[in-house]
């Protein structure tokens, strides 16, 4: 153990883990060396485990402890162990985890590297395809007062960093640096959490981004509120921010601000699928690129996506409410989303200057609507349909005020009208510009 001082005054004691038997030759199982370097930091009341600069740390599990900070140096990387008895809690199977703990902390310049083509099966030219387990890199579940600070996570095989049940969350200055071709490499999953804070984050993931939730998998945590993202930079081949899909709790009280989106499946969505309610949501001053992917992929380019359907035929499903879009430049080769199997499920939405800018220039299929998961099979949601710049179905109250389509020079026959609208009870429109994308074919909205 060693002790950082200043002055002839010792403060926070350091326990590196080289001390405690680790080699750093990227094949020595450094696992036990990482783990008995925390166990001797909680038995001392707290501190820093060091993770030296220079060396490449084999690791399967390790737990941490209360009061510890695992602090991976600059130019010191972990790297996941691609067999499976390294993890034995199947339950979670992260290379980090945390159960029951405050004021852990995961800090550090280094690297955290998940390995994932180690995980992977098959090479399509738009997908991996997966293994039946593939490990998370960071999994805290019921903990308190949790700090995840500047840290890299790179190529995760699975999610990168699930908070569950978690309180009093800040997640700052992490990069997350996914292969865009595998599948549920999501990046940040706070999940039935609490006052939870994520800035200033750049994360590039195959999965979605960022995406809140409130599973099945943790019912003993309840809702998923007090969120506020600000600041981050975000790709994705599915939805750079998200709501959902997972929505068997109450979601409430977030705040999205001030985030830069590229060449994402989808941008800003919410996806309630089960009995909880999504409520209070705000959406301001972003911009917005999407584009087209392959179907193995949810999605079809939306830059917004809000929808209320069940995931399985005649299940329950909640609502989503007091929703606000405000300030949002949209680019992409979809256009805004929003839809429910059934009135009363999505009301009171406002989009309030947004502009939507719709062409195509990938070589990927468009003109349908997306609504998996739903049905139950893979394939269920998807349907033929032509794309509209604001599309609107079975949504009350939805307000578009100072809301603008401009079309692309690219115009498929699929583009249509700048604003479609079915069964929308309440729709106010308020000085909404933009005209069909073939005028001389469409009239500029269409409502029924």
């Amino acid at each position: 153990m060693l002790k950082v001082c200043n002055g002839g005054e010792c403060r926070v004691p350091v326990f590196d883990v080289l001390s405690f038997g680790a080699v750093g030759d990227g094949v020595t199982n450094d696992g036990r060396a990482i783990q008995r370097a925390i166990d001797a930091c909680a038995a001392a009341g707290g501190g820093t485990v060091f993770v030296p600069a220079g060396k490449t740390y084999l690791s399967g599990t390790v737990r941490l402890a209360s009061f510890v900070d695992l602090h991976v140096e600059g130019g010191a990387r972990i790297i996941a162990s691609d067999r499976r008895r390294d993890y034995p809690n199947d339950a979670l199977r992260c290379l980090i985890e945390a159960y029951d703990a405050s004021g852990i902390a995961l800090t550090g310049t280094g690297v955290i590297d998940g390995r994932a083509k180690r995980f992977m099966t098959a090479e399509l030219p738009h997908i991996y395809r997966g293994n039946d387990w593939r490990p998370r890199l960071v999994g805290f579940v019921g903990c308190r007062g949790v700090t995840v600070r500047d840290i890299t996570l790179a190529d995760a095989a699975n999610w990168a960093l699930h908070p569950a049940g978690c309180e009093d969350v800040v997640i700052s200055g992490v990069r997350i640096l996914n292969d865009l071709k595998v599948p549920n490499c999501d990046g940040i999953d706070p999940d039935r959490c609490r006052n939870v804070r994520i800035s200033d984050c750049l994360i590039q993931a195959g999965d979605d981004c960022i995406c809140l939730k409130t599973s099945g998998e943790f019912p003993q945590y309840g809702p998923c509120e007090n969120v506020t993202v600000r600041g981050c930079t975000l790709v994705s081949t599915s939805a750079a921010v998200k709501i959902g899909s997972g929505t068997v709790a109450d979601l409430r009280d977030i705040v999205f601000d001030g985030c830069v989106i590229r060449a994402s499946n989808r941008g800003l969505g919410i996806q309630l699928r089960d009995g909880g309610n999504v409520e209070n949501v705000l959406f301001t001053n972003m911009t917005v690129e999407t584009r087209l992917f392959h179907e193995d992929w949810w999605g079809g380019g939306e830059p917004i996506y809000v929808t209320a359907v069940p995931r399985e035929a005649g299940a329950k499903v909640g609502a989503v409410r007091n929703v606000r879009f405000t300030n949002i430049l949209c680019r992409g080769e979809g256009g805004v989303f929003i839809a429910a199997q059934d009135p009363g499920r999505i009301e009171n939405v406002l989009l309030e200057n947004v502009r939507v800018e719709i062409n195509k220039w990938t070589k990927w299929r468009g003109g349908r609507h997306d609504l998996r998961p739903t049905g139950g099979d893979r394939r269920t949601g998807i349907s033929d349909h032509r794309t509209a710049g604001f599309y609107v179905e079975r949504a009350e109250g939805v307000t578009l005020r100072n809301c603008e389509v401009a079309w692309g020079a690219n115009r498929p026959d699929y583009f249509g009208h700048a604003l479609e609208a079915h069964s929308a009870e309440g729709l106010a429109v308020e000085n909404f510009r933009g005209e069909a994308a073939h005028p001389d074919r469409d009239a500029s909205t269409f409502m029924d």
